[in-house]
């Protein structure tokens, strides 16, 4: 059964892969930012980056959310950005084979992408947060696809379903 987090900073396209790569393999999606405490989304909002305190929380919720697809037997998507290792590992740690596809992009593109969105609680003032949070995935993480997002939007979701594709079979 498939289970796959789409991670990167804010603003890399998560949601709108996610909601792309549902609508194509017919599966449930979730954006994570659905999952934060109130406190994390005023905190968001107010332009403060969160901490591995605020954060923790939230981790919980997503593996939660993991736990009872499961259980359900329902394959499914989750948006959380994961920036750290520790939070990866934590979430792999109690999800045998979750896999992570990370939309890997560069700050003036993913920079672009939040200043034409509009209406969420994440400002583009936090982008410098979010990168100097970011652990990069590393070879210890075999887990994790990257995908560039330097491209257009089709090319990345191309991208993103031939890695679905590649494992999909695996997990049946």
């Amino acid at each position: 059964m498939l289970k796959c987090i789409l991670m990167g900073v804010s603003g890399c396209g998560k949601t709108s892969i996610g909601k792309a790569l549902a609508s194509k393999f017919a599966i449930t999606f979730l954006d994570g930012d659905l999952l934060h405490l109130r406190n994390n989304i005023d905190k968001m909002a107010q332009g403060l980056p969160l901490n591995d305190e605020d954060r923790a929380p939230w981790l919980e919720r997503i593996g939660d959310v993991f736990y009872a697809a499961e259980h359900l037997h329902t394959p499914i998507l989750i948006a959380s950005s994961c920036l750290k290792k520790a939070y990866r590992d934590y979430l792999v740690s109690y999800h045998p084979g979750l896999i992570f596809i990370y939309l890997k992009g560069d700050k003036k593109t993913i920079l672009g992408h939040m200043q034409n969105r509009h209406g969420h609680f994440m400002k583009s003032d936090l982008l410098d947060s979010q990168f100097l949070t970011l652990e990069e995935p590393g070879k210890d993480e075999p887990y994790i696809h990257s995908v560039s997002i330097a491209a257009d939007f089709n090319t990345t979701l191309n991208s993103c379903i031939r890695i679905l594709d590649s494992i999909k079979h695996t997990l049946e």
